[in-house]
């Protein structure tokens, strides 16, 4: 609908789409009882989620110690290859998430996703969930590959949110996540974010800084036409 004020919506998947702090704390679980670690309660494994699987691994492992590098990356390949297997068992769309891209894509805006996570993992869970059809587009935390650093171009920083802009045509567009990676990524990227406080925030909301601010899925579109 042309009074809509935005052309297409960026989302964060894990915590804002999705709710998947179960698959993603028993793939932690399963490296830590790997490497002789005590496991994390699964209630509390939302608490390590922000800025993808490493650094998930890396939270859950300083908690207890650390251990050397290379005991890090044999843990994180089992994590990632167990995960592969096990990334939709209890992982399912947030309440209103259905409903609420239908009716964007009605109006005629156009959907992606940006996460940290592998994008064949993203992928996967969106399929296997029925949702893949509704995105124009998938940016993985691999996707662009690594930049001068060796790091991956991932959230904070801004080039994953610049390229779904891209390829979901440009024009007016705004960012919804549920972390501070999502709103430094949103600012840097010069995009106005909606930040979705229901997820698995790592600040206090009065410290995230977004434009808008939610606390269910119900709650975006209206959010969004006043934010435009």
């Amino acid at each position: 609908m042309a009074d809509f004020p935005f052309d297409a919506i960026g989302f964060d998947l894990d915590g804002t789409l999705i709710e998947s702090h179960r698959d993603l704390g028993t793939a932690v679980n399963h490296a830590l009882a790997l490497g002789g670690f005590v496991s994390v309660p699964i209630d509390h494994a939302s608490d390590l989620i922000g800025g993808g699987a490493k650094l998930m691994l890396a939270k859950a492992l300083d908690a207890q110690g650390g251990v050397a590098e290379d005991e890090f990356r044999r843990l994180y390949k089992a994590m990632l290859a167990f995960y592969g297997k096990n990334y939709a068992n209890h992982t399912r769309p947030y309440p209103g998430v259905v409903e609420a891209l239908d009716e964007l894509a009605r109006r005629g805006v156009r959907l992606g996703v940006v996460t940290n996570k592998f994008e064949e993992f993203a992928r996967g869970i969106l399929d296997m969930l029925g949702l893949s059809g509704r995105f124009d587009c998938v940016i993985g935390g691999d996707t662009l590959g690594k930049g001068p650093d060796g790091k991956y171009l991932a959230k904070p920083a801004p080039d994953p949110i610049v390229k779904v802009r891209e390829r979901c045509g440009g024009g007016r567009f705004a960012y919804v996540g549920d972390s501070s990676y999502d709103i430094r990524a949103a600012r840097a990227a010069g995009v106005p974010v909606v930040a979705a406080c229901y997820g698995y925030c790592d600040k206090p909301r009065d410290e995230f800084g977004a434009d808008v601010m939610i606390d269910s899925f119900a709650e975006l579109i209206p959010a969004l036409e006043r934010l435009g």
